[in-house]
Formats: structure tokens, C-alpha cells, sequence
């Protein structure tokens, strides 16, 4: 498998969150999400976690199913800092996350929080997967937060509630400290045979989809086959400053060449 990559802060300067990496057979994409003023929780910070787990899931677990492989890193790195932070608090590190694994003549991929991973096909349009549970959660209070007044006690109290949601029965699941989160992740299976190519995308780069609606998604592994990673996330950067859209950290990885992992 051939993977090629892209990753851009959401402004120069600032440190990147996201993180991606890749073996012969797995390709890992993890989007760090942290909130302002959540630092003395962790002293390590989001970019730390992020890249830390990326790295415990490109380990070799070759037994290991994506959501146990999942679950494992999960419990690795919360145990490298749960005596020196506070893991378990609600604004703590987290992320999303999605990886892709070639095993025989099968493409595994799961996804977890609002990354996104889409599957050119030989024939027929693309299998995009993604976890909407954040985005439909959080949609549910964009209204409510922006009648309030930021830093006021109600606006304070409206996000204490978004965030209760968080990996809890009826709300939405991201990597954090629980590894149970890993089973509430999306996945899927097919065969390689049937796929030319497959597209791993965090939020901040999936924007060229489904925020700005500049291409969509058949489209978009277009411009990936022909120009590569960066120029999606060019075409992003671009569109945030027309509509005046803050900033994200965009990481894409792009695998071809998926039958010869």
C-alpha cells in the first residue's frame, strides 16, 4: 500500500493537533480536540495525545480487530499520564480517529468522532463513512449557544451540557480515557479488489465536503488521485477565508495501490 500524506495547522505558528502515519498494511489518521482553557488537566496537551495514540495504533497487532486494536491503544496511552493528569475529566484530551487497515484481500477501516474515511470503488460511487453523533449532538445547541453571551454562567452551562454527551449512552464517542469508546466505532469491510483507492480525513479537511460543499465526495478523490492531499487542503484554507470561517487543522491521507499491502 502507497499512502500520501498532508497535514496543515489551522494557522502558521500554531501547533497542529491532527496527526497521520502509516505502515506497509495500516494507514492512521487521529484529529486531537481539546478546549480552551483544559491545560491544567493535562500537562502533556492534545497535540501530545493525539500523536501518541496515533502511535500505539501503528503498532504490530496483527490478531488484533481495528476496535481492539482501538481499545488497546486507548488504555496504553491513558496509562502513560493517569498519575500525573486528570484523565478523566470531562475537558481532558480526546480525539477522533480513523484508521484503515489491508489484511489479505480485505480493506478493515473503522472511524470514531468526525473523521472521515471514503472508498473509491472500481464501479459505483464512493463508500464514505463517518460518526454524525457529535456534529447531530452538537448542532442540537448551536442555537441556544448563540443567544447567550460567551463566558457568561449560561453559556458556561450550555456547554457543561453539550459535553456531558460525551461517551455516555445516547451521546456521542470519541477516543479519551474509557477503551469502551472502541465499540461504538463505525467499520467496515471490503474487498480490495473492488477499490482503487481510499481517503482518510479529518473534520477540518472533510470541510471541502460537507461545510463548503466545493465538490463532493467522487469529486474530491479526484483532485486526490490527480494533485494529491494538499491541494484539498488548499481549496479549504481558501474557502475559510472567503466565508470568513475559522480555521481548522486539515490532515488527509491518501492509499492506493491496496491490493499489494
Amino acid at each position: 500500500m502507497k499512502v500520501t500524506t498532508a497535514s496543515a495547522a489551522a494557522r502558521p505558528g500554531r501547533i497542529n493537533e491532527d496527526f497521520t502515519g502509516a505502515t506497509s498494511t495500516t494507514a492512521v489518521l487521529v484529529d486531537g480536540a481539546g478546549i480552551p482553557g483544559a491545560e491544567p488537566t493535562c500537562r502533556h496537551g492534545v497535540a501530545w495525545y493525539a500523536r501518541t495514540l496515533g502511535g500505539a495504533l501503528l503498532s504490530p497487532a496483527p490478531a488484533s480487530t481495528l476496535p481492539t486494536l482501538l481499545a488497546e491503544a486507548i488504555t496504553r496511552v491513558t496509562d502513560l499520564h493517569r498519575h500525573t493528569c486528570d484523565v478523566t475529566n470531562p475537558i481532558s484530551p480526546s480525539a477522533a480517529v480513523a484508521i484503515l487497515r489491508v489484511r489479505g484481500d480485505h480493506l478493515d477501516h473503522l472511524v470514531l468522532g468526525d473523521a472521515v474515511i471514503a472508498l473509491d470503488r472500481l464501479t459505483g460511487p464512493p463508500i464514505v463513512t463517518t460518526d454524525p453523533r457529535e456534529v447531530t449532538i452538537s448542532r442540537a445547541y448551536e442555537s441556544r449557544l448563540a443567544a447567550t453571551t460567551p463566558g457568561s454562567d449560561e453559556h458556561h452551562r450550555l456547554l457543561a451540557e453539550l459535553r456531558a454527551h460525551r461517551n455516555q449512552p445516547g451521546g456521542f464517542w470519541v477516543a479519551k480515557d474509557n477503551p469502551r469508546a472502541a465499540d461504538e466505532a463505525v467499520t467496515g469491510r471490503h474487498p480490495t479488489a473492488d477499490l482503487s483507492a481510499a481517503a482518510l480525513l479529518s473534520n477540518g479537511a472533510s470541510r471541502i465536503v460537507d461545510h463548503f460543499a466545493l465538490t463532493d465526495w467522487p469529486q474530491t478523490l479526484a483532485i486526490l488521485s490527480t494533485r494529491g492531499p494538499a491541494a484539498v487542503i488548499g481549496q479549504v484554507r481558501q474557502a475559510e477565508k472567503r466565508h470568513a470561517t475559522e480555521p481548522d487543522d486539515a490532515t488527509i491521507a491518501y492509499c492506493t495501490d491496496l491490493g499489494n499491502a
